[in-house]
């Protein structure tokens, strides 16, 4: 399927960016980044992330970012997600790349999804241990920090970590799972290989306390620039 043009579904953290990566690397050409965020926040809706830092991702990674807004309910997301994927499909690409590591009722959900919009499904991470994801994004020189965290899990100061093999460790001591696969925590892409243009470095930010869903430490990214790598 070499040179076939897709979208990448984008959230900003670890996982969507090492499959766009893969994806890449095995041919695929990303005509768009598709992320979703809040009507009402104006935030990437499963990160939290400002749109603002999402798009400065999209530009100094040089591929053009697809951004639409979705209800904070989530409850016409998948209406949401197919209306935003049918417009893309206008630019003629065949296929959508998503981050899924295990979890099958996802996986079963992009599966269906893609077959009704009549789109290749590409999931390059999919049965690939979640230890063995996080070792090879590290090996290939991406940094993320940690942005969100379940309050019962993780304290205050596990938030703005970036993801190394320290961190690695500990969360195998922990036995959590290091894709955070069950939202027990989100991260933000701040540099990396496909970052030609340029790395992301946090001046300014704050730990909060939320609750949403459930309690949780989040990063309030307030202040940011750009170095040159």
């Amino acid at each position: 399927m070499a040179n076939l043009e897709v979208v990448a579904s984008w959230s900003g953290g670890k996982d969507s960016c090492l499959a766009c990566y893969k994806a890449m690397k095995r041919g695929y050409k990303i005509k768009y980044l598709l992320n979703f965020i809040s009507k009402k926040y104006k935030r990437c809706c499963f990160h939290g992330i400002q749109r603002e830092l999402i798009n400065l991702q999209a530009d100094l990674i040089g591929i053009p970012l697809f951004q639409k807004e979705v209800s904070p309910d989530m409850k016409l997301y998948e209406e949401e997600f197919k209306e935003a994927v049918n417009r893309i499909k206008k630019k003629k690409v065949k296929g959508m790349v998503f981050g899924d590591v295990y979890l099958i009722d996802q996986k079963n959900w992009v599966e269906r999804v893609c077959k009704d919009l009549k789109i290749k499904m590409i999931e390059p991470l999919w049965q690939i241990s979640p230890e063995k994801i996080i070792e090879e994004f590290i090996h290939l020189g991406f940094k993320a920090v940690i942005v969100s965290a379940k309050a019962k899990l993780f304290d205050k100061k596990f938030i703005g970590r970036e993801i190394d093999y320290q961190w690695l460790k500990e969360l195998k001591k922990r036995k959590i799972c290091p894709c955070g696969e069950n939202g027990e925590f989100h991260t933000f892409v701040i540099d990396g290989p496909i970052f030609e243009k340029g790395k992301i470095e946090i001046t300014k930010s704050k730990v909060v306390l939320k609750k949403g869903f459930w309690p949780h430490w989040f990063l309030d990214i307030r202040e940011w620039q750009v170095r040159n790598k």
